[in-house]
């Protein structure tokens, strides 16, 4: 694969800081857009020359990749995460000595990557940036797909979505698209929160400002059908689970800043309320049907996520760190 472009993922940077403990030094990017060069003997989806989107990689013959839910493989931290191929060899090496890499089978902070078939989606790329794309492999389809695959919310429901980076506010745009009545982000940056009532958010508020929990049942006395938190903070996914209304669903997408992390659940208000609490990986999406999906709202005007791109050079990446960091952009693209 040549990369035209690679997302720079929240994933990529617990990979560096070892929360996914990856052998380093490992060359990592798991959000890669890019056109195929050259492929095996066995390789029949694409051709040199397509163009495609390179996403997670999955076995293909477990329960849960028969059942397209290929995000919950039962070898997905093997594939994903263990920087080596499944028998153990990786395509880079540097001076003699093997480099970790494979990262979600790719390996896409590079000019060129080794993947399988089963990572690709061909794209149709006519009126879309081939470069930009890379984002929905990860952080755009997981936002969307909580919403339109994940808690699958109707037109007309109620949904809180805490933390206005790609993923929220990938929701945000996905939430409009359903038609859900209130949308409401939470957000400490104020750009972010403008962002999102660009993209259909109904209401938006600042954490810093007070009771956020407050605030939501201020405008939603009963609470919200769904929320989805997407900062893997403790104290941040138990005020959403205190904004859920009766049988609502909270879907968790953020990684949490700890493998230990734990949270402080009212066990007799969960059963009372029937509140129901869902991990959510990848959007419960599979690759093949959803990044399409993606491009064609995209096209059609519902999911404007170039709105959110700001590109660099591939050499720049810690630049483009420092600025996802201080919230100078939403999304980096790296471009080799």
């Amino acid at each position: 694969m040549r990369i035209a472009g690679v997302g720079l993922c929240h994933t990529d940077l617990v990979a560096r800081d070892q929360f996914i403990p990856i052998p380093l030094p490992a060359v990592l990017g798991h959000e890669g857009a890019g056109v195929v060069e050259a492929i095996g003997a066995g390789v029949t989806k694409v051709q040199p020359g397509d163009s495609v989107v390179i996403g997670f990689s999955s076995c293909g013959h477990c329960p849960r990749c028969a059942e397209h839910l290929p995000s919950y493989c039962q070898s997905f931290p093997d594939l994903n995460y263990a920087g080596a191929r499944a028998d153990g060899s990786t395509g880079l090496h540097r001076d003699g000595a093997p480099l970790s890499a494979n990262f979600f089978g790719q390996s896409s902070f590079a000019g060129f990557a080794l993947t399988e078939e089963r990572n690709l989606v061909k794209v149709d790329t006519d009126g879309v940036a081939l470069e930009l794309l890379g984002p929905l492999a990860c952080g755009l389809q997981t936002g969307a797909g909580a919403v339109m695959r994940s808690l699958d919310c109707p037109p007309g429901s109620s949904i809180a979505i805490f933390g206005g980076g790609p993923v929220g506010q990938a929701a945000v745009m996905a939430a409009a698209y359903r038609g859900c009545a209130t949308i409401i982000l939470v957000e400490p940056l104020a750009s972010r929160r403008d962002m999102a009532i660009e993209l259909g958010a109904t209401y938006v508020i600042d954490p810093a400002a007070g009771d956020v929990t407050a605030a939501v049942r201020e405008l939603l006395p009963a609470g919200v059908d769904f929320a989805i938190e997407t900062s893997g903070r403790e104290a941040v996914v138990e005020a959403a689970l205190a904004t859920l209304g009766s049988h609502g669903m909270l879907g968790l997408v953020g990684v949490p800043p700890r493998p230990e992390s734990t949270l402080t659940i009212n066990l007799a208000s969960v059963i009372t309320y029937g509140h129901r609490i869902v991990g959510i990986i990848e959007g419960d999406t599979d690759l093949d049907g959803f990044i399409p999906e993606l491009i064609a709202l995209h096209r059609a005007g519902h999911f404007p996520f170039d709105k959110l791109v700001t590109t660099y050079p591939l050499a720049e990446i810690n630049a483009a760190v420092a600025a996802q960091h201080r919230g100078d952009c939403i999304k980096a693209v790296l471009i080799p």
